[in-house]
């Protein structure tokens, strides 16, 4: 439950806005001495503050002063000022001074509600954007919550320290080279360079030479020497994208240098010692095609010494919404536009979409939303999404179809509430004792 902390003299007033946050876990206050005893004990995230105290309660200099000194020991907290109706000069000298709104007398209880669940949101929200920034992955943009990404990134922590050959599978779009970079980032190797060769896009004649240079008059053109991609890469990590595209013929050499740890360049006789260690990633199925004789069985065994699988956006509908708002995020800051977030409907159609382009689908999608949008909310029109959506095949187990769906439900509710129990409890409909009980039944967290 969260703590709200209301520093009030009058005890009608006390005793009229502890009924009406009944949700919240109320703690009162009456001078600046109590507030700040009570703000080092309970660490609320919101607060609100008459200006009026003693002991000078006419009089707003002590409500300034515990402002002051609330901001100096809680600058994240935010604050809701409470003044009369003859007191706007007050009111925003304490916006100026750092309190996150205010209200005037006499007391409504339904507004001055919205206005601290809208506190309790943003502070919620701000501290989830900080803690996304602890977690992601020294920083990489790597972004979720889910238990398979969760997973993703435990891999990713135990592996980094080590020089392990990684192989990384996952369709288009989930983000393997994010993951290469965060395994580069977070190893002994980080001070190194950090080389990504896309074997695809590059023609057969030309990708060896890209890899392993050439001599001067190797070939028609080669006018001077020239290191390849391995060499450029020496001593820090060298990332093959799109390994299951690398022609056969290729492949033994790759297998070579990957065993001895030596190159040659083209053109050349003398054999080039390397330290470089080596991340693979693929979208094909690199089992089949050794199956098929397309791809080296001793090559597909060298590269995958620690195999690393990344789950489609559509099987983490959970972080569909934190990627989207750290997405937005960044491109408001880029483009200087003032949006909030997304409306309802926005979000739910977030979650419904099977996002086939994952990742790099969801973040494209937003930046465009981004720049046509005209309000302060990213709306359903502006993400222009497709409505014609795959049908996705159900299990017909009636406790395995309810469970899953209660699961998804309260993750859902969670996401889209920002964690804070109260909302999540009242878009699901129902308790929170129940929210609580359901929680610990999936194992789920805020």
């Amino acid at each position: 439950m969260e703590t709200l902390l209301i520093i009030e003299d009058d005890r009608g007033i006390q005793k009229q806005l502890k009924w009406a946050f009944g949700d919240y876990n109320v703690v009162h206050a009456f001078d600046k001495a109590t507030a700040l005893a009570a703000l080092r004990r309970y660490e609320p995230k919101v607060i609100t503050l008459d200006l009026g105290l003693p002991p000078d309660p006419d009089n707003a200099s002590e409500g300034f002063e515990t402002l002051k000194e609330i901001l100096a020991l809680a600058p994240k907290a935010k604050i809701v000022v409470i003044t009369g109706n003859d007191e706007k000069i007050n009111a925003l000298q304490a916006i100026k001074m750092g309190a996150h709104d205010f209200y005037h007398k006499p007391i409504d209880q339904d507004i001055l509600s919205v206005i601290v669940s809208r506190a309790f949101f943003i502070a919620n929200l701000e501290l989830e954007n900080e803690s996304l920034k602890k977690h992601s992955l020294n920083h990489n943009g790597f972004i979720g919550h889910s238990p398979k990404i969760q997973r993703v990134c435990e891999l990713i922590e135990r592996i980094a320290p080590t020089d392990v050959s990684t192989l990384l599978l996952g369709e288009s779009g989930t983000g393997k080279e994010v993951l290469a970079r965060a395994i580069h980032d977070s190893s002994g190797r980080k001070d190194q360079p950090f080389v990504a060769i896309n074997c695809a896009s590059i023609p057969e004649n030309l990708l060896e030479s890209e890899l392993f240079g050439y001599e001067r008059g190797a070939f028609t053109g080669a006018v001077k020497m020239t290191k390849g991609k391995v060499e450029c890469a020496e001593g820090g990590t060298l990332f093959l994208d799109e390994i299951g595209d690398m022609p056969f013929s290729l492949q033994a050499k790759i297998l070579r240098f990957l065993q001895e740890k030596v190159i040659t360049r083209i053109g050349g006789r003398q054999d080039i010692p390397v330290n470089v260690r080596i991340v693979c990633a693929t979208h094909q199925n690199l089992q089949e095609m050794v199956a098929e004789k397309s791809f080296r069985e001793d090559l597909f065994y060298r590269i995958s010494e620690m195999t690393i699988n990344i789950p489609p956006l559509r099987e983490r509908d959970e972080d569909i919404i934190l990627i989207a708002r750290s997405v937005l995020q960044a491109n408001c800051e880029q483009m200087g536009k003032q949006i909030n977030g997304f409306t309802e409907e926005a979000i739910q159609a977030l979650i419904q979409y099977p996002w086939p382009g994952n990742v790099r689908e969801l973040q494209n999608r937003v930046k465009s939303a981004c720049i046509m949008a005209d309000g302060k909310n990213i709306t359903v029109h502006d993400l222009a999404l497709p409505t014609n959506q795959e049908v996705v095949t159900m299990d017909i187990n009636l406790k395995h179809v309810r469970e899953a769906a209660e699961k998804q439900a309260v993750s859902r509710a969670l996401s889209i509430s920002d964690g804070n129990m109260s909302n999540t409890a009242g878009l699901l409909g129902i308790t929170r004792p129940t929210l609580y009980a359901l929680m610990e039944k999936f194992s789920l967290r805020k």
